[in-house]
C-alpha cells in the first residue's frame, strides 16, 4: 500500500473516532443536565451550553416629575434572594455554589431581611426534606433594596443568590396621592400595572417595552454569553404642574388641619390664576403611596367628593347679580331674621313676620348687623343679604343661567380623574334662597375653583389641569403638550373687578369674615370665606360644618389662587396659620413678591428656611447666622448668650417672621408689640416670664407698656388687639 493513502486512511479513522467520542460525552453532559433540571424543583432552571436560551429584559416605566423635573415616581432596582441548596451547582472554576452552612447562613442573614432565625431556617428545611434545589424566603426576601443586597453580598456566603428587578417608588411618600396613584407588579401580566391615578390613565404611555436577550450558559446556571437580540424601551416620561414645594407645603397644612379641629376631611388646591396649572393638590385622610396597605379612601375628594360649600358660593351670586343688571348699588337691608313666605304665584318673598312665613332663615350665630349696605353684607357674609337679593333684585331664573355658566352641576372635564357633578336642588322657593348662600345645592371643590377663577381673572374661566407633557425619555421629543384652555367667559371685566372690590374687604376690613384668620401684611389677599352645615339623613346638624376660604393674590391682579376646605365641629376656629403656610409657598412659585403698598418696609419677596440652632451660642454667632434670613429678631434680656430660642431647631421661618431668643442677661425692655400675632405674644409671655394679658383678637393694635422701658414678671402688661 502506498504510505500517504496509509497514512491518509488512518487520519479518517482518527478523525471518525473523535466525532463518535465527541457526541458520547455530549449525551452524557445531556443527560446529566436534563436530570438535574427535573430535580430542581422550583427557582432558576440550569440550562445547557449546547443550545442559545432567551429571555425577556425589562423595560423601567417612565418617571413621573414634577414641573421643575422633581422626581414624583420612579422605578428603583429591587431584588429577590434565593439559596441554593443542590451540591452540585457549582461556580467557575468548579467552586462549590450551594449553601454548605444553614446554620452560619441563618445566622447572618436573618437580621438583614428582618426575619427571625427560626422563621428562616423553617424555609431551609422545608425546601432540603422537599430535595427541592433551591428555596426562596417569602415575602421578607423580595423587593429587596440596593443596600440591603451589598449588605448580604459583603458577607460572602456561598450559595447565596439574587434575581434583580424593579420596584414602583414614590420618594415623597404622601404626595398628591389620589392624583398621582400607584403601580404595583401583576404576576398576570408580568409587569408594573398602573392601578390607580394618573400612574392607570397614562399606563400605555408609562409601561414600556421589555427587550429579549439571548444566552448560554453552564449546567448550574453561570452564564458564558449573551446577546441583546431587541432592546427594552423604557416608558414615555410625564410631567405635571404640580410644584414640589407647594404640594409639601399643602400635605402639611391639610395634616396640621387634620390634628388642630379635629376634623374628619380636608382638601385644598392651588391654582395659577390666569392659566388654570395646578400646584398643589391634596385630599386628607390620605396615604402614604410606598404602603398601599394604608389605603382607607380611594375617593379623590376635590374631584369626586360634593358637598354643601357655604358662603363661598355667596361670590357667585353677588358675580352674577352685578353681571346681569341686577346688582341693588347704593341699597341697603335689614339683616334681621328673614322670614320666608311664598306668594300665589309661588315666588318667595319677605315676611313681615313668623307667623306668616313658610321658612325662618337666619345669619350665622343669629346675629343681627342692623340695616346695612349689600357691599358690607358680603365683607360680614349675610345670608339675609342673598335672601334680600334674590326677592327683590336678581331673579331666580337668571341666577340659575349663571350657575350653568359658571359650570356648575356637570363634570369640569379634568383629564384622568373621576368626576362627580354635585346636585342642584333648585325647584322649591327655599332651595332657590338657600342655593345662593350655600346650602341645600351640592358642588365639587373643582367646579368651585374653575368658576372663581373667572373672579380673578377679569371674567375668563380657567379649565384646571395638572399634566403638562407626556416626554419621549430617550430624544425628548414631546409627544404631547397641554396648554391653557378658557372653559368660558361667565361674566364681564367689569364684573370680575367689581368683585375684587368686594373680596378684598373680606379679608382687609376689619368687619370682614376672613380679617383675623387670613389677613397677610405683605400681600393684599382678596377671597371669599364659607361655613355649611352638613345634611345628616335629610336633616341639618349642629355637630360638623364644611369651613372653608376661597383666596387669591396680590388683590389687583391675582396671580395664585387656593382653595381650602375641611369639615370639622370647629365652627369659631381661629388659626388661618395653616393656610398661609401653603399659599405663601404658591405665592412663591407664581413670582408674587408682595404688594408694593403694603409695608412701608423694603421687601423683595417670600423666601423659607429652616431654622439654625442658636440656644448655646453668642448673641454676635447668632446676628451673623440670621442676618441673610430677613427675619425680625426679638432679643429678650440684655445678656450675650443665648438660652432660649423660638422657632426651635430645624422648623421652617419665612421673612419678616419674628425670632425670639432668650439671653442670660437680666434686665428686660419692653419691645414693641404692635402688628405682632397672638401667637407671637404668647410666645414672647412663655420665653420671658411676663404676666401679659389682652382683649379682642386679630393682631397687637395697642399696648400699655412703651417700647423701651424696663419690665419684670410682676409687670402688668395689657394690649389690646383687633
Amino acid at each position: 500500500m502506498n504510505p500517504k493513502r496509509a497514512n491518509r486512511t488512518l487520519n479518517q479513522i482518527l478523525i471518525i473516532c473523535i466525532v463518535v467520542a465527541s457526541l458520547v460525552v455530549m449525551n452524557i453532559l445531556y443527560t446529566m443536565i436534563t436530570k438535574a433540571h427535573f430535580r430542581s424543583g422550583i427557582g432558576v432552571m440550569p440550562y445547557s451550553s449546547s443550545a442559545d436560551k432567551t429571555r425577556s429584559i425589562t423595560a423601567n416605566r417612565g418617571y413621573i416629575y414634577d414641573r421643575n423635573q422633581e422626581i414624583i415616581a420612579q422605578d428603583i432596582d429591587t431584588y429577590t434572594i434565593y439559596a441554593i441548596l443542590d451540591t452540585s451547582h457549582t461556580g467557575i472554576g468548579d467552586v462549590p455554589a450551594y449553601v454548605m452552612d444553614v446554620k452560619t447562613t441563618v445566622q447572618k442573614l436573618a437580621p438583614i431581611l428582618n426575619m427571625s432565625e427560626d422563621e428562616m431556617t423553617n424555609y431551609f428545611e422545608t425546601a432540603l426534606a422537599a430535595n427541592m434545589y433551591q428555596t426562596e424566603f417569602g415575602l421578607k426576601g423580595k423587593n429587596l433594596s440596593v443596600t440591603q443586597k451589598e449588605a448580604i453580598d459583603a458577607l460572602e456566603l456561598p450559595g447565596i443568590e439574587f434575581n434583580k428587578a424593579s420596584k414602583r417608588f414614590y420618594p415623597n411618600g404622601k404626595f398628591a396621592s389620589h392624583l398621582i396613584g400607584y403601580a404595583q407588579y401583576d404576576e398576570e401580566l408580568k409587569r408594573t400595572v398602573g392601578k390607580m391615578g394618573v400612574e392607570q390613565y397614562l399606563d400605555e404611555e408609562l409601561k414600556g417595552t421589555d427587550g429579549i436577550e439571548r444566552y448560554n450558559s453552564t449546567a448550574s446556571g453561570t452564564i458564558l454569553s449573551k446577546m441583546v437580540v431587541e432592546k427594552a424601551v423604557n416608558g414615555k416620561d410625564v410631567y405635571l404642574t404640580l410644584d414640589k414645594n407647594v404640594q409639601v407645603a399643602l400635605e402639611k397644612c391639610m395634616e396640621d388641619t387634620m390634628k388642630s379641629f379635629h376634623s374628619q376631611r380636608a382638601w385644598g388646591v392651588v391654582m395659577e390664576v390666569e392659566t388654570g396649572r395646578i400646584l398643589g393638590y391634596s385630599a386628607y385622610p390620605t396615604f402614604d403611596l410606598n404602603l398601599l396597605n394604608d389605603i382607607k379612601d380611594y375617593t379623590n375628594v376635590p374631584s369626586e367628593y360634593f358637598y354643601e360649600p357655604g358662603s363661598v358660593m355667596k361670590g357667585i351670586t353677588y358675580a352674577a347679580a352685578i353681571d346681569s343688571g341686577n346688582y341693588p348699588t347704593n341699597s341697603s337691608f335689614n339683616s334681621g331674621t328673614f322670614y320666608m313666605g311664598i306668594d300665589e304665584k309661588g315666588k318667595a318673598y319677605r315676611a313681615s313676620s313668623k307667623a306668616d312665613a313658610q321658612s325662618t332663615i337666619q345669619d350665622a350665630l343669629g346675629k343681627n348687623y342692623g340695616v346695612i349696605s349689600f357691599e358690607e353684607g358680603f365683607a360680614r357674609s349675610s345670608n339675609i343679604a342673598i335672601c334680600e337679593m334674590l326677592t327683590k333684585y336678581l331673579p331666580t331664573d337668571v341666577f340659575e343661567k349663571y350657575l350653568d355658566r359658571f359650570g356648575f352641576f356637570k363634570k369640569v372635564g379634568m383629564e384622568g380623574v373621576n368626576e362627580g357633578t354635585g346636585q342642584k336642588n333648585f325647584t322649591y322657593p327655599i332651595e332657590k334662597l338657600t342655593t345662593g348662600f350655600g346650602q341645600g345645592s351640592s358642588v365639587t371643590a373643582m367646579q368651585m375653583v374653575q368658576a372663581y377663577s373667572a373672579l380673578f381673572n377679569d371674567g375668563k374661566m380657567m379649565k384646571p389641569y395638572y399634566i403638562d407633557r407626556i416626554q419621549d425619555s430617550y430624544s425628548g421629543e414631546i409627544l404631547k403638550q397641554n396648554s391653557p384652555e378658557v372653559a368660558g367667559e361667565p361674566i364681564s371685566k367689569e364684573t370680575a373687578d367689581k368683585m375684587k372690590d368686594l373680596m378684598k374687604d373680606v379679608v382687609n376690613e376689619k368687619i370682614g369674615t376672613g380679617y383675623f384668620r387670613f389677613h397677610m401684611d405683605d400681600v393684599t389677599v382678596i377671597g371669599k370665606t364659607g361655613t355649611g352645615e352638613i345634611a345628616k339623613n335629610g336633616q341639618y346638624g349642629k355637630d360638623t360644618y364644611v369651613n372653608s376660604f376661597m383666596a387669591a393674590a396680590p388683590a389687583d391682579d391675582p396671580k395664585v389662587m387656593m382653595y381650602y376646605v375641611f369639615e370639622s365641629a370647629d365652627i369659631l376656629y381661629s388659626n388661618g396659620d395653616y393656610f398661609k403656610s401653603a399659599f405663601r409657598q404658591g405665592l412663591i412659585a407664581t413670582g408674587v413678591t408682595g404688594d408694593n403698598d403694603a409695608s412701608s418696609e423694603d421687601y423683595s419677596g417670600w423666601q423659607e428656611y429652616q431654622m439654625p440652632l442658636l440656644a448655646n451660642h453668642s448673641l454676635d454667632y447668632a446676628n451673623n447666622k440670621i442676618k441673610s434670613i430677613g427675619v425680625k429678631k426679638v432679643v429678650i434680656g440684655d445678656g450675650s448668650n443665648i438660652i432660649k430660642q423660638y422657632p426651635e431647631v430645624d422648623d421652617k421661618v419665612v421673612t419678616k417672621q419674628n425670632v425670639f431668643l432668650l439671653t442670660d442677661g437680666a434686665n428686660i425692655t419692653m419691645p414693641d408689640m404692635k402688628g405682632w400675632s397672638l401667637k407671637d405674644v404668647k410666645q414672647y409671655a412663655a420665653l420671658s416670664g411676663m404676666n401679659i394679658t389682652w382683649s379682642g383678637s386679630g393682631s397687637v393694635s395697642a399696648q400699655n407698656i412703651k417700647s423701651g422701658e424696663n419690665i419684670t414678671n410682676k409687670t402688668e402688661i395689657k394690649l389690646t388687639l383687633k
